[in-house]
């Protein structure tokens, strides 16, 4: 089963989660509770890690038979492309977590309406990201030199985000804000969970649209790692864009479940360090020396767990001392 049939049930799993979320369960604004937020976080692994399965007896079977029988290569498995891609986007949306909460606290945006701006926020990086993908698998074809250009990028993101330090983000210089501010007439307070609203025959937005335009115009800059992360681990624009989609859309209801906890992972940033090393490394390599997707996600995979369990000691050890000093 491949081409239009397999996008078209993608859509439909994406496009009915995305009704039911929205229209259904989040219809009325409201403040998202852990036990929701967690809820909802299983939810999306569930049916992205479902969806692997969908592609391994799907996709890849057929193409397999269809190869042994006519003596050709066996084509890498793209159920493995697929969950590495898709482990480390989810990593990558986890360190933008952070992102999200100092919008959110620079905009003192209501916690009943932060749902409604990352719901269309992400909506809007999903079809930024299409575009970002396709022109990445179309530059590779075209110019396979741009993936040593893609490897060296990571090479230089995994260096900086290993030794940079703790640094804030500045909301208010914001390019987009800025513009946005300038031209836009912009009510002083929240309406309810309203981007725009009229007054006296005049369109007015609200604090909420801009911290939309704000949260929409920083997924951008995630791009700029999360893109050529994908790439380096295959070109396959239903594997790239499939990962991508189920990683970002889990990304929102994960920001509820864990925005209190993230101090905590302390390491999570050399894991993601680690992980973009290694995917550069890996599209800087020679076509005799690929390696292959079966060992990228085994690597991707340990380098996640070590992080997580590295964090998790150290957070313990740190109470620990805290709690003697008492």
């Amino acid at each position: 089963m491949e081409g239009w049939l397999s996008w078209s049930i993608f859509g439909v799993i994406v496009l009915g989660m995305m009704v039911l979320d929205l229209g259904v369960f989040h219809r009325k604004a409201h403040e998202v509770s852990v036990k929701e937020a967690l809820g909802w976080t299983a939810a999306w692994v569930a049916i992205g890690a479902l969806f692997a399965v969908f592609i391994r007896f799907s996709v890849d079977a057929p193409a397999i038979e269809a190869a042994s029988a006519a003596g050709a290569l066996v084509p890498d498995p793209k159920w493995v492309a697929y969950i590495t891609c898709w482990l480390t986007e989810y990593a990558l949306s986890v360190d933008n977590i952070f992102v999200f909460l100092v919008i959110f606290t620079y905009f003192d945006v209501p916690t009943d309406a932060r749902h409604r701006v990352l719901f269309w926020g992400i909506l809007g990086a999903m079809i930024m990201r299409a575009a970002f993908l396709l022109s990445g698998v179309a530059l590779i074809e075209r110019f396979h030199w741009t993936v040593y250009v893609l490897g060296g990028i990571l090479i230089v993101t995994a260096i900086k985000l290993a030794f940079a330090g703790e640094g804030e983000m500045r909301p208010e210089k914001n390019l987009v804000l800025r513009l946005a501010r300038r031209f836009l007439p912009v009510t002083e307070n929240y309406e309810g969970a309203r981007f725009f609203l009229v007054r006296e025959g005049r369109r007015f937005a609200t604090p909420l649209f801009l911290t939309l335009l704000v949260v929409e115009s920083t997924d951008v800059l995630f791009a700029v790692d999360s893109v050529p992360a994908a790439l380096g681990i295959s070109q396959d624009t239903f594997v790239l864009y499939t990962s991508n989609i189920f990683a970002i859309l889990g990304l929102r209801s994960l920001f509820f479940a864990v925005a209190g906890l993230l101090k905590y992972l302390h390491y999570l940033k050399y894991g993601l360090s680690a992980i973009l090393a290694f995917v550069g490394v890996k599209m800087l390599l020679p076509e005799e020396h690929k390696i292959q997707v079966e060992i990228a996600l085994g690597v991707v995979g340990g380098i996640l767990l070590v992080a997580i369990v590295a964090s998790i000691v150290r957070a313990k050890l740190v109470k620990d001392e805290e709690g003697a000093e008492a």
